[in-house]
């Protein structure tokens, strides 16, 4: 690892990418936190998870409709999807132009499209997960660009129900100078831990012998109660419309940076993370890092179209960030595709399981991939 800790990584970057800004730390802070993001994003799209992925979607809480919560990724169920081929390559791919090639299986009288967001730009920047429509029953239309040639593009059109069985949320926060904590830690420690105890039919309880436990009402008015990890397995693996209707498989993804220590050595926010999520993912220093000096500072030439996207996107003279988790540009995406695909193996190790305890990244991976394959249409009795 070329760097000890992020923290000094952060520090080097605010001296060189971002020396030409007002608070060249804090701007350094906000791209360290949208890469987490980007890592979170990537892990999921090498999972297959793409076309059930949208991104800052707003979700309702449990039985409470009036309070919506905004989270990075939320994973849904594909009630339909098909992909469309057009001869024509002009640009940009707007919603516009997709409507009227929507297949009719997949479009639904009162769908509303959207108007003057763009798929794919004319300067090659893609929107990734790209609302193109809502609808009075809930559900929606998303669309994720496959190709682009000259003669031909490629485009999978997706209908997603609005209730998730997986949701996704990153914290970061970073350390101010002359600190030892950041000050807003606890913060995003309660802000990330009402979320996840509020978005699924799944609650957490703590139960007289200081462990976890799970609760869970059915329709008919009872409750079944236990330890949670137990009630979390069986849920995952029941195919029960009781059990799966509402529930949302909560997951964080936390950063160190001098804050949340380590998944060893856990803090009083880390605490209550950990009790909150039913999964806590601790991206490390050194997973940070490694993929920061590949992509930046020592760039792999495989990422260098990235790292061009990157840099372009913090320059003085910027006018549109093309290097985030809604908006990339395709040739970065293409890489960053390929990177997270070809070192599977070396960034699962990036990540630390907090909870659940002895747990591992491929046991998330088999519990997301349970998730997806339920036959949701008969569980939702659409």
């Amino acid at each position: 690892m070329s760097y000890p800790s992020v923290d000094k990584l952060q520090a080097t970057l605010a001296n060189t990418v971002f020396s030409h800004t007002k608070d060249r730390k804090k701007a350094a802070g906000r791209a360290l936190g949208t890469l987490v993001e980007i890592i979170t994003y990537y892990t999921l799209r090498a999972w297959g998870f793409r076309d059930s992925t949208a991104i800052e979607r707003r979700l309702e809480e449990y039985n409470n409709p009036i309070v919506t919560h905004n989270v990075e990724y939320s994973l849904h169920p594909i009630l339909a999807n098909a992909e469309i081929m057009s001869a024509t390559s002009k640009l940009p791919i707007s919603i516009s132009r997709l409507a009227p090639m929507i297949p009719n299986d997949i479009s639904r009288d009162g769908d509303a499209y959207g108007k003057s967001v763009q798929l794919y730009s004319s300067k090659h920047t893609l929107r990734n997960s790209c609302l193109l429509s809502t609808n009075p029953d809930g559900t929606s239309l998303f669309a994720n660009l496959d190709s682009w040639r000259e003669d031909e593009i490629r485009v999978t059109v997706s209908r997603l129900h609005p209730q998730p069985y997986a949701i996704f949320e990153c914290k970061r926060v970073g350390v101010e100078e002359g600190m030892k904590k950041g000050p807003q830690t606890i913060e995003k420690a309660k802000q990330g831990a009402y979320v996840a105890r509020s978005v699924s039919a799944l609650q957490k309880i703590r139960l007289a012998d200081g462990t976890l436990g799970g609760l869970i009402h059915r329709p008919d008015g009872t409750v079944r109660i236990d330890y949670h990890p137990k009630l979390l397995a069986e849920i995952v693996v029941s195919n029960d419309p009781d059990l799966l209707k509402q529930f949302a498989l909560t997951v964080g993804v936390v950063s160190n940076h001098g804050n949340w220590f380590t998944s060893t050595n856990r803090n009083k926010e880390l605490e209550v993370l950990a009790d909150s999520y039913d999964w806590l993912l601790f991206l490390t220093d050194r997973g940070l890092s490694d993929f920061i000096s590949e992509l930046l500072l020592e760039p792999e030439p495989l990422l260098e179209p990235a790292r061009d996207a990157f840099l372009r996107s913090y320059t003085a003279e910027k006018r549109k960030n093309c290097f985030t988790k809604v908006q990339m540009d395709s040739h970065a995406d293409r890489v960053l595709q390929g990177y997270f695909t070809k070192n599977h193996h070396q960034i699962q190790e990036w990540f630390n399981v907090i909870s659940p305890r002895e747990a591992t990244l491929k046991g998330l991976h088999t519990q997301l991939s349970s998730l997806r394959s339920k036959p949701w249409n008969m569980i939702h009795q659409l």
